[in-house]
């Protein structure tokens, strides 16, 4: 597999996700709604104003996470899997002695032809450490050296 194969199948695996939480946080707000429709039918009083104001809350904080999500969905869409450079940006693939890494968003490990990629953002604490390393730089996370190898 080629770098722009493996780094479309990491940027897809990143988009399958992003996508799940979209899915899940839509659904969210639909049967939140759906409640304060009920609620709405349901008699007045202080049960009833309770229930509706924890619904409202509900509702909030899922549009929250959608704002989120949808922050993550223009980050993705900036990701060119075609372009390379010899420092850690946005899209790289970055290989260090113990591990690889590819700089898009924060989901974890991810297995692809028997190798593990870590997929990280590029604000998060390793994100940070990498973003404009070249091959042959160093940097210490967690008490750990690491050795960039190799910049794709």
């Amino acid at each position: 597999m080629n770098v722009i194969e493996l780094k479309t199948e990491l940027l897809n695996h990143c988009q399958r996700q992003v996508d799940t939480r979209y899915s899940k946080i839509k659904q969210t707000i639909s049967d939140i709604e759906e409640s304060l429709l009920e609620e709405s039918k349901s008699s007045s009083g202080d049960k009833h104003e309770t229930g509706r104001a924890m619904l409202q809350i509900d509702r909030e904080n899922a549009g929250k996470q959608l704002m989120e999500i949808e922050k993550i969905i223009q980050i993705l869409k900036r990701i060119d899997v075609q372009a390379s450079a010899d420092y850690v940006r946005l899209g790289s693939l970055v290989y260090t002695e113990k591990f690889n890494y590819f700089i898009s968003l924060s989901i974890g490990n991810v297995n692809i032809d028997g190798l593990d990629y870590l997929c990280v953002a590029l604000n998060s604490p390793i994100g940070l450490l990498l973003s404009g390393k070249r091959k042959d730089d160093g940097f210490v996370f967690n008490g750990h050296n690491y050795t960039i190898k190799e910049v794709k």
